[in-house]
């Protein structure tokens, strides 16, 4: 199996790295894995984010004439790993429109949507919010029941959405709706792109555990949608939702941010003390920091697999839950083995005097539902792959 790279990718390699080198913010504290330092210094990430837009490296693998970059897989991936390895921000900053709406409207959108929407994305001008999950509608978000009526030049929008991100503070939703409910659910089902100011729209923050709340229920009454601002054909909108997330999907940015964890670990137990010995040198303490170790491998391994198969313009199907599954449970498991290395101390919160490192390891531990349950739970994933992998009979 061959590793390695082209020389042009490994030129290219070099020209991200020269770039970093002149464009890297300074941080202001030692926390990397804490969201709240990238916004101590919004000036320094608006800067950074204009940086990265000149060169094309937002939106990277665009086409060119919608304003992206129009790089190859390979090259978006080196893109993430060098930066990822480097623990720089994240390349942009209208995150969910970067994720999922930018690709929905390359391949769905009218030339009027795509000039409206894809410039302020790629400037970092407006966020996005998606508007997928349903109380009863989660992992099986085809089962989702939140209503559009068409009349005259709007659709008319009943329901409710929850665990949506970033929508206390979004301009835009990209929403899906069940427009022809005898329709077969996968069928039946549009996307709606929605102004969040829309008389009608109540957004109530859901508080987490760990004492964010990056979450929020999004509550529908009688809301009207031009009609123009469908994206895709009526009833197309799982098709739209399916394509936007066949981007590449090599994993390498979460692999480098656990990377980067499972570095502090150590650190961790070389500085806290168990029975009067370092934790490092605890038998138990290094055969799971190895475990992690050997997981956090086993993702990038497969990461490669996936960029591989995208190479040959292979389509990437059930295998990713595997990822997804390994990721859940190094999230569960990180903080839990923190707390541990601690001791008596691990019961410490944030700003409480003998917290080791100001309790960002308790936040750690209480920040895993989004990693875990986003996307679709762990039981979801295994039923993936067992089903669609391993080829098991369904149970009912």
């Amino acid at each position: 199996m061959d590793f390695g790279f082209s020389p042009e990718e490994e030129a290219f390699r070099a020209e991200v790295r020269a770039f970093i080198a002149d464009h890297l913010p300074q941080r202001s504290g030692q926390d990397q894995m804490d969201a709240e330092e990238g916004m101590k210094n919004l000036p320094a990430l608006y800067k950074w984010n204009q940086d990265l837009h000149a060169k094309r490296w937002v939106g990277f693998n665009w086409p060119r004439e919608v304003g992206g970059g129009g790089g190859t897989i390979s090259e978006q991936m080196i893109l993430k790993e060098e930066m990822a390895r480097v623990k720089a921000p994240m390349l942009g900053l209208s995150y969910m429109g970067l994720a999922w709406v930018g690709p929905a409207l390359i391949k769905y959108g009218t030339p009027a949507q795509q000039e409206r929407h894809i410039g302020p994305i790629l400037r970092g001008e407006i966020q996005w919010c998606t508007g997928y999950s349903e109380p009863g509608a989660g992992s099986d978000l085809a089962a989702l029941q939140c209503k559009a009526v068409r009349d005259g030049d709007d659709y008319v929008v009943n329901g409710q959405k929850i665990w949506t991100s970033l929508a206390m503070w979004a301009q835009w939703m990209i929403l899906l709706v069940r427009t022809d409910p005898q329709a077969p659910k996968h069928l039946g089902i549009t996307c709606l792109l929605v102004p969040m100011q829309t008389p009608g729209i109540t957004v109530k923050p859901i508080k987490e555990m760990n004492g964010g709340a990056m979450f929020a229920e999004v509550f529908f009454e009688d809301v009207r949608v031009p009609a123009a601002n469908r994206l895709g054909a009526e009833g197309q909108g799982w098709e739209v939702t399916k394509d936007a997330l066949a981007n590449e999907r090599s994993s390498i940015a979460d692999v480098w941010a656990l990377k980067h964890r499972l570095e502090a670990i150590r650190d961790l137990a070389r500085r806290c003390r168990r029975r009067g010995r370092p934790a490092i040198e605890d038998a138990a303490i290094r055969q799971r920091i190895a475990r992690m170790e050997t997981q956090v491998e086993a993702m990038r391994l497969n990461g490669l697999r996936f960029v591989t198969k995208q190479l040959r313009g292979e389509p990437l199907g059930a295998e990713t839950s595997i990822n997804k599954l390994i990721r859940a449970r190094i999230e569960i498991e990180s903080g839990r083995l923190a707390r541990d290395i601690e001791g008596s101390f691990g019961a410490l919160a944030r700003k409480s005097p003998h917290a080791v490192d100001d309790g960002r390891w308790q936040k750690v531990m209480l920040s895993w539902p989004p990693f875990v349950i986003g996307g679709g739970t762990p039981n979801i994933q295994k039923n993936v792959i067992a089903e669609r992998l391993l080829g098991l009979p369904h149970d009912g």
